[in-house]
């Protein structure tokens, strides 16, 4: 069964760098990535998915919902209890970083996402390590 991931992302290129991404990556089974191009009917939308996600992915600054908002809704439902929430964000400071803390994500991977760095990222994220990332 291929590892499945979930980004919600507004930005096209942040899209395709994340798809390409995750497409090439070498594991038994595969993997597949269901892109959000927005936030409308968030809930609804990752509920209709075939499998609850292995990692879920969320923009900070998405629109009608922002991240904190889809981490939230993820955190009410028990479905999604243990699985990695990863914020992905273009502008980080010290601040914004605690903020992302005290939200519940599991971690946060600065964008532009390095096509280097990912996959060994992606396996931290798998073993259960936090991971913020922020070149």
């Amino acid at each position: 069964m291929p590892l499945t991931f979930l980004y919600a992302e507004d930005d096209p290129m942040s899209r395709q760098v994340m798809s390409v991404m995750i497409n090439k990556l070498e594991v038994d089974g595969g993997a597949e990535v269901t892109i959000f191009e927005d936030s409308s009917n968030f809930m609804e939308r990752v509920k209709a998915l075939p499998k609850v996600p292995d990692v879920i992915f969320l923009d900070v600054q998405i629109t009608p919902h922002s991240g904190f908002e889809m981490l939230k809704m993820l955190r009410e439902d028990p479905a999604f209890n243990g699985k990695p929430i990863i914020a992905m964000t273009a502008s980080v400071t010290v601040s914004d970083i605690e903020d992302l803390k005290k939200a519940g994500f599991d971690g946060l991977i600065a964008k532009p996402v390095r096509k280097k760095v990912f996959p060994e990222l992606l396996d931290r994220i798998l073993s259960g390590d936090d991971v913020w990332y922020v070149p």
